[in-house]
């Protein structure tokens, strides 16, 4: 049976570096509040969209240019029976060369099929990843959704 866990790749043009310190600038790509730091390891720093998702994380790992690693520590989801669907699951960003290019890998470790949130999920991140962060990255400026007045 192949990886079930949700998983984006895309290349760009920029360097590894570039891209990474988009990944870790959070704010510039991924819509809601945002309190803590998310560049630097054993940090915590909490995500907050209305009352819809809100999501504690756990910098894990943090190799510059290679990969950067959230431990979701808890979790709320209004929109699906199980709440706290991500505690527990991981998010990763895999950073490298290919040829002239930089790869990105996102993968949400553990948001497989079998969970409720995962077509809702998937589609955001989605967005996300594959519009708000490569645009941070390509372009300088992120995507995100507008911020609430």
């Amino acid at each position: 049976m192949g990886d079930q866990n949700l998983t984006y790749t895309f290349t760009v043009d920029q360097t590894p570096e570039e891209a990474f310190a988009a990944i870790n600038n959070v704010r510039g790509w991924w819509s809601g509040e945002i309190e803590g730091r998310t560049d630097r390891l054993g940090e915590e720093f909490t995500y907050r969209y209305k009352d819809v998702h809100y999501s504690k994380h756990k910098i894990t790992e943090l190799i510059p240019g290679k990969k950067v690693v959230w431990l979701v520590l808890d979790s709320y989801l209004s929109f699906v029976k199980d709440q706290t669907e991500w505690n527990g699951t991981e998010i990763t960003f895999e950073v490298s060369k290919k040829g002239d290019q930089t790869e990105i890998r996102f993968t949400h470790l553990g948001l497989v099929p079998d969970f409720e949130c995962f077509n809702a999920c998937s589609n955001a991140w989605g967005s996300y990843i594959n519009g708000s962060l490569r645009s941070l990255i390509t372009t300088g400026k992120g995507k995100p959704n507008p911020k609430e007045k």
